[in-house]
């Protein structure tokens, strides 16, 4: 079981994604702004991220640059999942130091696989 930490401003949005990740036998935790998800990576340390683009304040480009260039958090997988479908908005994610961006709506299957791959093996 794997602790993620959804950082995204939507409720609606937090529930679908928290109730996903509980069935697949994950501890979800959730903050709504990407301030706050900063510091919630950098003391509690997730497994994983899933962070939104567009928030009030910081936006999740600039909260992932934040925790990617940041020696203590850079290695915590970041997946971006946003409405912004243009090919330039994913470019940019990734060049931000995210490891996957997954556009809206999400694809249950293709989400679970994504995090699968980017979680750290148990050995």
């Amino acid at each position: 079981m794997a602790t993620i930490l959804i950082i995204d401003d939507s409720p609606t949005d937090v529930r679908v994604f928290t109730t996903l990740l509980e069935r697949a036998g994950h501890q979800v935790v959730a903050v709504s702004s990407a301030e706050e998800g900063i510091e919630r990576v950098r003391t509690d340390m997730p497994n994983l991220v899933i962070m939104d683009v567009i928030m009030p304040g910081m936006n999740g480009f600039q909260a992932t640059r934040t925790l990617t260039r940041d020696p203590k958090t850079q290695n915590v997988p970041i997946v971006m999942i946003t409405t912004k479908s243009m090919e330039t908005d994913r470019v940019w994610g990734l060049r931000q130091g995210a490891r996957a961006f997954i556009t809206k709506p999400v694809n249950e299957k293709e989400l679970l696989a994504c995090i699968n791959e980017l979680l750290p093996s148990e050995k």
